[in-house]
C-alpha cells in the first residue's frame, strides 16, 4: 500500500523538468489572473476604508484592514514586476517565485480570515476556503510543498481561528481542507500521468521514425533518409569543413549470389555495413542506397587518410567467409570533396557516381577521388 501511495505521489526523476515547466506554464496564467483580481478589488477595499466609513484610519480595526489590503496590492504588484525582470532567469528561480507569491496570498486569506473571527465570532469561514480551493483548483505545486500549504494552512487556520468557531462548522472546515488536499494531490498525479504519456508517445515517436529511416536488412540509413540528412549537412556546410561523400559498390555481387544463394548475399551485404562502420567509425551519416551501394558522409581534410582507409576497407572485404568458404568479396570507391559552399546533393552525388565509375573502368577492387572547390 505504501508503495502504491508512493508511486502516486512521485514525479518520475525523467519528466521531472517537464513537469517543472508544466507548472510554470499553469500557476503563471492562474496568477495572473488573481494579480488582475487583486487590482479590480484592493482599490476598492482601500477606498472603502478610506472615504465609505465613518472613522476612516481613526480606529485600529480600519487601519488593520487599510494595511492588509495595501500587503496584498502591494505583493501584486512586487510579484509581477520580478516576474517580468526575471523572464529570462532559470526556470527553478521563477517557479521560486511563483511559490513565493502564492504562499503569501495564502497566508493573506488566512490572516484576514482569522481577524474576522476575532472581531466577529459568528462569522464565516468564506475567505479561507476560497483560498483553499483555489490552491487546489488553480495553483500545481510540487507534492512536498502542496502537503506544506494544505496541512500548515489549516493548522495555522485552526490555531488562530479555531476556538471562534463551533464544533460543526469546524469539522466541515477539517473535511473541506481534506478534501482540497486530495484534489491538490490527484490534480499533481494526473498531470504526471499525462506528462509520462505524452513522453512516451514522443519516444514511440522517434522510435517509428528511426525504423522508417532505417535499411531493415543491414540496420543503416535507407537511400531517402540519408539523401535527406547528407542534404541538409550540404546546406550548412560552408565550404571549409571538409565534407565528402563516399559511394562504394560491391563488385560482381550478382556473382556471390549465383554461386553461393541468396542468403549468402544477405550476408555480405551485412558484413559490409559492418565493416564499413568499424572502418569509418566517425562517419556522419552511412546508408544503403542500393541493392549493393553504400554511401558515407565523412568530414576528414586529409584526402590522402581517406584514400587510404578505402584501400584497407577493400581489402576488409576479402576476409568475408560463408560457411567456412571465402566468397572473394570485392568492391570499388569514389568519393568527393566538398570545398565550396551551397553545393547540392544532386550535383555532389553525380560527382561521387563518375568517381566510382572511373574506379570500376580502372580494374575494379580500386578507389578513386575527386573534388568540387
Amino acid at each position: 500500500m505504501s508503495g502504491k501511495i508512493g508511486d502516486f505521489l512521485r514525479v518520475p526523476p525523467e519528466i521531472l523538468s517537464d513537469f517543472r515547466q508544466d507548472s510554470f506554464q499553469k500557476n503563471r496564467l492562474s496568477l495572473l489572473v488573481i494579480c488582475v483580481m487583486i487590482f479590480g478589488m484592493e482599490p476598492y477595499n482601500i477606498f472603502r476604508v478610506l472615504f465609505m466609513s465613518r472613522s476612516g484610519l481613526g480606529t485600529l480595526n480600519n487601519r488593520i484592514y487599510f494595511g492588509m489590503y495595501c500587503a496584498l496590492l502591494l505583493a501584486a504588484v512586487a510579484y509581477i514586476l520580478v516576474a517580468r525582470l526575471t523572464r529570462g532567469a532559470a526556470l527553478e528561480k521563477r517557479l521560486r517565485i511563483q511559490y513565493a507569491g502564492v504562499v503569501f496570498a495564502f497566508l493573506w486569506h488566512i490572516c484576514l480570515n482569522a481577524y474576522d473571527l476575532m472581531r466577529d465570532p459568528d462569522g464565516e469561514v468564506s475567505i479561507y476556503m476560497t483560498a483553499v480551493l483555489a490552491l487546489a483548483v488553480f495553483i500545481q505545486l510540487p507534492t512536498c510543498l502542496s502537503i506544506a500549504c494544505h496541512v500548515g494552512g489549516y493548522a495555522l487556520f485552526a490555531l488562530t481561528a479555531g476556538r471562534y468557531l463551533e464544533s460543526g462548522p469546524l469539522l466541515n472546515l477539517t473535511f473541506s481542507s481534506i478534501v482540497a488536499l486530495a484534489v491538490s494531490l490527484t490534480k499533481n498525479h494526473s498531470a504526471t500521468v499525462v506528462l509520462v504519456q505524452r513522453r512516451e508517445i514522443a519516444l514511440m515517436n522517434r522510435q517509428l521514425q528511426a525504423l522508417l529511416e532505417k535499411d531493415p536488412l543491414t540496420g543503416l540509413l535507407n537511400k531517402s533518409a540519408f539523401e535527406e540528412k547528407t542534404a541538409a549537412r550540404l546546406r550548412s556546410a560552408n565550404g571549409s569543413d571538409g565534407l565528402t561523400l563516399l559511394m562504394v559498390d560491391l563488385d560482381d555481387f550478382k556473382g556471390i549470389n549465383d554461386r553461393f544463394g541468396h542468403p549468402c548475399g544477405d550476408y555480405v551485404l551485412q558484413q559490409t555495413a559492418q565493416r564499413l562502420q568499424n572502418a569509418f567509425p566517425t562517419a556522419a551519416e552511412i546508408g544503403r542506397i542500393g541493392g549493393d551501394e553504400f554511401a558515407l558522409t565523412l568530414y576528414t581534410t586529409s584526402p590522402d587518410l581517406l584514400e587510404e582507409r578505402c584501400r584497407r576497407f577493400i581489402r576488409m572485404l576479402g576476409d568475408i567467409r560463408w560457411q567456412g568458404r571465402e566468397v572473394g568479396a570485392q568492391c570499388s570507391a569514389g568519393f568527393c570533396r566538398i570545398g565550396a559552399p551551397d553545393v547540392s546533393y544532386e550535383r555532389v552525388y553525380r560527382e561521387v557516381d563518375r568517381a566510382l565509375y572511373e574506379a570500376k573502368r580502372e580494374g575494379k577492387g580500386r578507389c578513386h577521388a575527386c573534388a568540387i572547390n
